[in-house]
């Protein structure tokens, strides 16, 4: 009876790592999401608690949360949108760098929530594009955690020199027309 190790290749010594550009930017991408939080009622206990030791969002990369627009790439809105603060929201949303995504954390930063008032914005959707929504009134701590898998999943698959590429020959094609 023959034995042969599965996980090692004794042909290739030391540590080698094939993989294109494009796919080892979109990981990195993918493993260093800095959130920007934006805590607007009861859910931000609930992201306040992933930051702790318990759920450890740093597993991840995202510990950095960053409460300066221009340093993050992730806003996570966490309760309540009023019409009033749908403004600021926005331009928060806007001052933040590309590429940005939103998580929409529990249920009235979704859809509205039990509020059903002109005060209450019915889901953030209707100011920021979102990316990953999380149910629940209030969301649990984990599945915080689950969006933000998600939104590496989704993060990975976005091919990162391509779009560079095409821009750049869009930017070409129109000095070329101009």
């Amino acid at each position: 009876m023959q034995t042969s190790e599965i996980g090692y290749n004794s042909k290739v010594e030391g540590d080698v790592v094939l993989t294109t550009v494009d796919a080892a930017l979109s990981w990195f991408r993918a493993n260093s999401v800095w959130p920007m939080p934006m805590g607007l009622a009861c859910c931000a206990i609930e992201l306040m608690a992933v930051g702790a030791s318990r759920f450890d969002i740093s597993r991840f990369g995202s510990e950095v949360m960053r409460f300066s627009p221009r340093q993050a790439d992730c806003m996570i809105v966490a309760g309540t949108v009023t019409y009033k603060s749908a403004g600021f929201l926005k331009r928060i949303y806007d001052q933040m760098p590309e590429p940005k995504w939103v998580i929409a954390m529990g249920a009235c930063a979704s859809t509205g929530g039990m509020y059903r008032s002109y005060a209450v914005l019915q889901g953030v959707d209707n100011v920021v594009p979102v990316d990953v929504y999380v149910g629940g009134c209030p969301p649990r701590p984990e599945a915080l955690l689950d969006a933000l898998m998600k939104l590496q999943k989704k993060i990975s698959q976005q091919p990162v020199l391509q779009n560079i590429t095409a821009l750049h020959l869009l930017d070409k094609k129109e000095e070329v027309a101009a």
